[in-house]
């Protein structure tokens, strides 16, 4: 009689461990989901969310980077997440935050991703360093092969190298005086 009481004890206690346990890799895949409205873009990959508590949130999507500034394609990058998300209600997924205290997150409309949406585009490299989702890696080569946008031009130059090679500019001009 008691070793089904026992075997009863276990199942649950076993049970209610797989429920934590499972809740807590939920947990730490995704850290928060923010709705509100877009009332800033930066630039193609980074937004301002503003709340229902008119608490203004940076976000820096997930697993792409638009060109940036000085670059082709920067105007129309920023100018597609403008059109895309400006006063819509959005659903921001947060993964992670930046250095710089940025949300690092996947952006929808509806249910249309805004960092896929570029990545198809041709308004953003998949930045692998950070993702490594296939269906990125497979939106930006179809960009690729269609030639949209971005890679419409012979041998466009990753943002992330643009930076290095912006910053090697400056510590250039700075040895240079």
């Amino acid at each position: 009689m008691h070793i089904p009481y026992l075997w009863q004890m276990y199942l649950k206690r076993l049970t209610i461990f797989l429920f934590l346990i499972t809740l807590c890799l939920v947990t730490t895949a995704q850290k928060a989901i923010l709705w509100g409205k877009i009332v800033r873009i930066a630039d193609g990959d980074t937004v301002t969310l503003l709340d229902s508590l008119n608490q203004q949130h940076s976000i820096r999507l997930h697993g792409i980077d638009c060109p940036e500034r000085t670059q082709d394609y920067f105007q129309v990058a920023k100018d597609f997440t403008g059109q895309f998300c400006t006063n819509k209600l959005v659903r921001a997924d947060v993964y992670s935050y930046d250095q710089y205290k940025r949300a690092i997150a996947r952006v929808y409309v509806d249910s249309i991703e805004l960092n896929y949406a570029l990545l198809k585009s041709g308004l953003a490299w998949h930045f692998t360093q950070f993702d490594k989702t296939t269906y990125y890696a497979e939106a930006e080569a179809e960009a690729k092969m269609y030639k949209r946008q971005l890679w419409s031009i012979p041998n466009p130059i990753a943002p992330w190298e643009f930076r290095k090679w912006k910053r090697q500019q400056r510590q250039n001009s700075k040895a240079k005086n």
